[in-house]
């Protein structure tokens, strides 16, 4: 029914297919991350999150390569902190990004308007709704008569086809 992460344990995690970045611009958006402040992977990986309004969650197989990409490049650095690696951008890294300030400009507006930002807050509804429906399933879902069920999944089915008329038209 939905494409990407779709039904999480607790919530929804986005619509669309995957990345807002092309191959080799997350290097940019970590770095820029890293020039605000040291941070660790995880801490990364929310960040990204938050920007993107929870529509795209990295995975730490993708957020962690390009860490470790950055540091042999020069541009990051990184310490172990309480058991975690906390990366720091340095001097050969900013000046990278002031180098290719276009470029790293061109991802930002990129990220920005993956989304069509005239739907924003209807989006954030919807989450909203998508969250709340899986947390009300993930509480009922062993306890439901199997004629309510039923009915639950005809509601869906038919609520899954109405949209996709909505979207075809």
């Amino acid at each position: 029914m939905f494409r990407g992460r779709a039904w999480g344990a607790e919530h929804f995690h986005g619509f669309g297919h995957g990345s807002p970045f092309h191959k080799g611009n997350l290097k940019y958006v970590i770095l820029d991350l890293l020039k605000e402040k040291p941070r660790y992977g995880y801490e990364i990986i929310r960040a990204l999150e938050e920007s993107s309004h929870g529509f795209y969650t990295p995975s730490p197989g993708v957020v962690y390569p390009t860490l470790q990409m950055l540091e042999e490049m020069g541009y990051a650095s990184s310490v172990e902190r309480d058991g975690k690696k906390v990366y720091t951008i340095t001097k050969e890294g900013s000046k990278f990004l002031l180098e290719r300030e276009d470029q790293a400009a061109e991802v930002r507006n990129h990220m920005k308007h993956h989304w069509n930002p005239e739907n924003m807050g209807i989006i954030m509804d919807m989450m909203g709704d998508f969250r709340e429906l899986g947390r009300l399933m993930k509480q009922r879902a062993r306890s439901i008569e199997p004629d309510k069920m039923k009915r639950i999944r005809e509601v869906m089915a038919g609520a899954t086809r109405d949209i996709k008329a909505i979207l075809e038209e």
